[in-house]
């Protein structure tokens, strides 16, 4: 730096300096006033937006991928990319050690590097489009970061072009602007606006080809139970699938029966106050998840059966278990199983039928169960399956032996044994369930 500009630069100071602002009330209003901005946008995103609902975290579960914060994806992208490129090969701790600490180290050094005492944007043409292009390279990076590298066929392809869009050509347009800088020198402004507004268009485009021609696969989400009724009611139906065979509907079993390798055992009844009092929630839940062997009660988290229950199921059934059984929990409100019928109205399977088996017959009547292959997980097996197929339920017909099981009347053979037992053979439904089998099966059974 010459003394003229050294001269220039000085004096612009000290008539900063002179103009000056106060501390008080001038820098104090404006940081008063940018927080109160940030703090009405956190509160409008807290009302309108508020927090994704998602599973609480379950330690056990296996097959949970992790992946990064946000912020990082783009790290996360980059390592995935760098392994595409046959040349580089899969070095990770270049990519994760050696470019990364290269380019702080660069950050660390720029003001030693550039010395030019121009602040004037259209003269920093070079530290502007080396931003430009590493700010829109991380943008890209983390918009892809969702996608995979490798194609349904087994193909490359996608990682190649997302490598194109993210490294291959953010190092050419890098090393073209060193290139220029150090060549044209005074005349390098318009070639590194050029170049750095060719590349991005290229990045850009690279991007969007690898979105389209090879998009995200399609993701099953899972509705999570927001409110604590909907919790109760998810509780609810987990503990008619994988407790009510054992421990009955109301809990109240105290001896298995009909259960293959537990007949008679003896099991505590888990709706009593001996039960509930004396075992807090956490050792409830641990007792679900880890079994008791010696009862001969199964693991049913995921820490010992892959596809055992999530930690959040396993709460929502001692959610279930509290809000019903325990007399020191008030339940708030939990709307019907099903809706309402009105006077002669016949109901479906998908609205009315489906959610009643799904909470008293499921636990039994599913693929894995002992109950002559009768199936009631789909509308067709209802319909078709088991081993008395055609004479589970026949449309119009009283006599269908789900109609009559489910009034606790057995049904026997030619020679006076029990061919099919009363349902469920722990308990009774109550009246207004079995009212819309008999209205459904009479009504036709209409899907």
């Amino acid at each position: 730096m010459n003394e003229e500009t050294k001269t220039q630069i000085n004096a612009k100071y000290e008539r900063e300096l002179q103009r000056g602002e106060r501390f008080w009330p001038d820098s104090i209003y404006k940081d008063a006033i940018v927080a109160l901005g940030i703090f009405l946008l956190l509160v409008m995103l807290a009302t309108f937006v508020g927090v994704h609902d998602s599973p609480k975290a379950d330690p056990s579960d296996t097959s949970y991928i992790p992946r990064p914060e946000w912020y990082f994806l783009f790290l996360f992208k980059f390592l995935a990319l760098y392994g595409q490129i046959p040349i580089l090969g899969k070095i990770e701790w270049i990519a994760t050690v050696l470019i990364p600490g290269v380019a702080i180290g660069i950050l660390t050094l720029l003001p030693f590097i550039d010395k030019s005492p121009h602040r004037y944007y259209a003269k920093r043409a070079l530290p502007l489009a080396i931003m430009f292009i590493m700010v829109l390279g991380i943008v890209l990076l983390t918009m892809l970061a969702d996608y995979p590298t490798v194609a349904h066929d087994g193909s490359g392809l996608p990682g190649l072009i997302q490598a194109v869009a993210g490294l291959v050509v953010p190092a050419i347009v890098y090393i073209a602007f060193t290139v220029m800088a150090y060549t044209l020198r005074e005349r390098a402004v318009r070639a590194i606006t050029v170049t750095a507004a060719l590349g991005g268009a290229l990045m850009v485009a690279f991007t969007v080809l690898a979105m389209v021609a090879f998009p995200l696969p399609a993701q099953e989400t899972a509705e999570v139970p927001a409110t604590l009724s909907d919790q109760i009611s998810a509780g609810q139906d987990l503990y008619s699938i994988h407790c009510v065979e054992c421990h009955g509907d109301d809990g109240m079993v105290e001896i298995i029966s009909g259960v293959a390798g537990l007949e008679g055992k003896v099991v505590s009844i888990i709706n009593s106050r001996d039960v509930l009092y004396t075992v807090n929630d956490a050792s409830m839940a641990e007792i679900i998840s880890y079994g008791r062997p010696d009862s001969g009660m199964p693991p049913l988290g995921r820490a010992y059966n892959p596809e055992g229950l999530t930690r959040a199921e396993i709460d929502y059934i001692v959610l279930f278990m509290r809000y019903t059984w325990d007399d020191r929990f008030e339940a708030p409100y939990i709307p019907p199983l099903y809706p309402p019928l009105a006077e002669g109205e016949v109901p479906t399977y998908s609205v009315h039928i489906q959610p009643i088996v799904k909470r008293y017959c499921i636990s039994c009547h599913r693929p894995g169960k002992d109950s002559n292959a009768y199936y009631m997980d789909t509308y067709a097996n209802i319909l078709n399956s088991g081993d008395n197929a055609g004479k589970n339920v026949i449309a119009g017909d009283m006599n269908s032996y789900l109609i009559q099981t489910i009034q606790h009347t057995e049904i026997l053979d030619a020679d006076g044994r029990v061919l099919v037992g009363v349902m469920p053979p722990t308990s009774q439904l109550k009246p207004d369930i079995i009212d819309v089998f008999i209205r459904w099966v009479m009504g036709g059974m209409p899907e």
